[in-house]
């Protein structure tokens, strides 16, 4: 399968090329050559999955292969050790969840490649804006088939590069340029986490390798199974740093903060960025490194499944009061995001047991779908209507009946309701949760009912509720064709995704695991989501003064969830308060008054003695001459001294 470098080159190449014609070339140009490579790259990936789930009888399940792989750098060390024999490859892994993955990242760039076409037609910065987008791709899927950890940390890295890009491609903004700023610091100290967990994984096991570090060989682990560090192995506290790293790119609390204003960027960007690749990086992580989980570091992967709830709930309660549409998604997107860390955190190895990674699996392709359709709605709507904030909609059905139907499609879609994708992914991760702890299950299902609450609110508010108010002679109106066409296959794959047999193909001990639906479980996710609609319904349907009513009863709880419970002001008192003023101040008072004082005091003091000596180096040969003959008589007459 060597033809697979090809899906990292291409997207490379448009960049290279994107980037260096630049205006030289037409916008639609570029955007129809950047378009064109990731059509030929999602073909590429889609062929490479084929040949991989049935390129041939595979009875014992998928096993990983090594598409390619060579070595880069090795460490070499003057005494025998570990770091002895480490090294650094780069190569391309194909198992079950990188193909996966392959799949998902090229089709969403690919439908937003195309959207971009309608969306961002006239915008100054054509050309950069697909560079970037080729430049993001290249870094996620090399990331997804990196064959050892030290690669995806580079890939890793780049995906953070070409998302701060991105994000502030409106960079004469100050909101946007603000938020890829605050992006970029907020994963890069998540980031030194999972550079240090590295860094202390490798030490001890020698070997950066995935293919080394997942097998049944306990060895590997033999120097980290001794050593300690404030009551916890070392290796757990490796595999905690890692997981931090993970967090940060997926946007878990308190690591949240940039997503939502990461909403700055072209809704596009927050279509492939921000629902579909880079935040789901996070739980790819975790799985890619689920075996070291489940049996080494237990204790590491529960606590990844309760802060996936405690952040699923958070966001949850946060999106049902925010009025800006984007936001509102941004808040559901860490709430699934969510989920998926509690069914990765509830799983154990092997058949049934493996119910929470498949399904953590599975509802990462499905929402992947159906959150993308959602975005590029947002966009569309957006579009017609030129704001973000649901005050400015209402009673759209009528202007944008394509976009109003694949809307509600998603909205089914992530609310649960059969026989959308949402229902058979989410129901899986429930089942699992309650076989792990009911109260836990309990507490995924009341996050469930909130996100099939928020997300008729808004859906109400855009296409129902009141009449759309035209203003300035402005009738809105349905997308062109570029930005239409993707909305209806992203529809399409969310009404068909929820029938395959995905435990067929992605297990995490490589068997084929045959899911079906607990009734129970399914019976009651379904009853509590159609109770949030209906509730939903009787608020928002039609212009209602009870959610005003409801705020003022509430007002506290409805302040802090719209200041989204003053993280952000929290993360600015102690940086600014606290690190800024109360540690930074005083230790650059000591720098200026203390060290800088010191060296200039030097400075000064050979100074003062240059200037002392100064007339000697006048340039006068009389003067040299007579100082010279003076100088010899003193040390004649000294000399005659000390000889008597």
């Amino acid at each position: 399968m060597h033809y697979t470098l090809f899906i990292l080159i291409l997207p490379l190449l448009s960049f290279v090329v994107l980037g260096l014609m630049d205006t030289r070339w037409k916008a639609r140009t570029a955007g129809t050559v950047g378009t064109c490579v990731l059509a030929t790259v999602a073909l590429l990936s889609y062929f490479t999955a084929f040949s991989y789930f049935f390129g041939g009888h595979r009875e014992g399940g998928y096993s990983a292969e090594i598409a390619m792989n060579f070595e880069w750098l090795r460490f070499t060390s003057p005494t025998e050790g570990n770091l002895g024999g480490l090294h650094i490859d780069l190569g391309i892994l194909l198992d079950p969840i990188s193909v996966m993955m392959l799949v998902v990242i090229t089709t969403v760039s690919l439908m937003v490649h195309i959207y971009s076409l309608g969306y961002m037609k006239g915008e100054k910065g054509f050309e950069r804006y697909y560079a970037f987008l080729s430049l993001f791709t290249f870094s996620m899927l090399g990331l997804v088939v990196a064959t050892n950890i030290f690669q995806m940390y580079i890939f890793w890295e780049l995906v953070g590069v070409s998302s701060y890009l991105l994000i502030g491609f409106y960079y004469t903004k100050p909101e946007a340029v603000a938020a890829s700023k605050k992006a970029f610091i907020v994963t890069r100290f998540a980031d030194l986490g999972f550079l240090i967990g590295i860094l202390l994984l490798s030490f001890y096991t020698g070997t950066f390798d995935f293919q080394t570090l997942t097998s049944d060989n306990a060895g590997v682990f033999a120097g980290a199974a001794g050593a300690t560090f404030m009551g916890a192995s070392v290796l757990s506290w490796a595999m905690a740093l890692i997981f931090i790293g993970g967090a940060g790119k997926s946007a878990m609390f308190p690591l949240h903060i940039w997503l939502p204003d990461a909403m700055e960027g072209p809704t596009p960007v927050s279509a492939l960025i921000h629902a579909a690749t880079m935040v789901v990086a996070g739980v790819y992580l975790v799985a890619r490194l689920f075996p070291v989980y489940v049996v080494y570091t237990p204790e590491v992967l529960n606590g990844v499944a309760y802060v996936g709830a405690f952040t699923a709930l958070f966001s949850a309660v946060i999106a049902c009061v925010q009025t800006d549409i984007k936001r509102v998604l941004a808040f559901s997107t860490i709430s699934q995001i969510g989920f998926m860390m509690v069914g990765l955190g509830v799983s154990k190895m092997g058949g049934h047991d493996g119910l929470g990674y498949m399904s953590s699996m599975f509802h990462l392709f499905t929402h992947a779908m159906f959150k993308a359709l959602l975005f590029l709605g947002a966009g569309s709507i957006i579009h017609a209507v030129h704001s973000n904030e649901m005050s400015k909609m209402g009673g759209l059905r009528k202007y944008m009946p394509l976009t109003h139907w694949t809307f509600l499609i998603a909205c089914l879609a992530i609310a649960g309701i059969p026989p959308f994708s949402g229902f058979f992914s989410k129901d899986e991760i429930l089942t699992a949760t309650l076989e792990f702890s009911p109260y836990l299950g309990i507490w995924m299902s009341l996050t469930a009912g909130l996100t099939a609450f928020y997300m008729f609110r808004l859906y109400y508010n855009i296409f129902w509720n009141r009449a759309y108010k035209i203003e300035h002679n402005h009738t809105p109106h349905e997308s062109p064709l570029a930005m239409t066409l993707p909305l209806m296959f992203l529809a399409a794959v969310t009404c068909a995704a929820g029938f395959i047999p995905f435990g067929n193909f992605v297990t995490n001990d490589g068997q084929h695991y045959h899911s079906h639906l607990e009734m129970n479980v399914a019976l009651a996710s379904v009853a509590v989501a159609l109770i949030a609609i209906g509730l939903a319904t009787f608020m928002y349907f039609k212009e209602n003064p009870l959610p005003e009513k409801l705020a003022k009863t509430f007002s506290g709880l409805h302040r802090a969830a719209s200041h989204r419970f003053y993280v952000d002001e929290i993360y600015l008192f102690i940086t600014k308060k606290i690190i800024f003023k109360r540690i930074s101040k005083p230790v650059a008072w000591f720098d200026r008054k203390a060290i800088d004082a010191s060296m200039n005091g030097m400075a000064n003091f050979v100074q003062a003695k240059y200037q002392q000596v100064r007339p000697f180096q006048s340039g006068r040969v009389q003067q040299y001459a007579i100082v010279m003959i003076f100088g010899a008589l003193i040390l004649a007459g000294i000399i005659i001294l000390f000889v008597r």
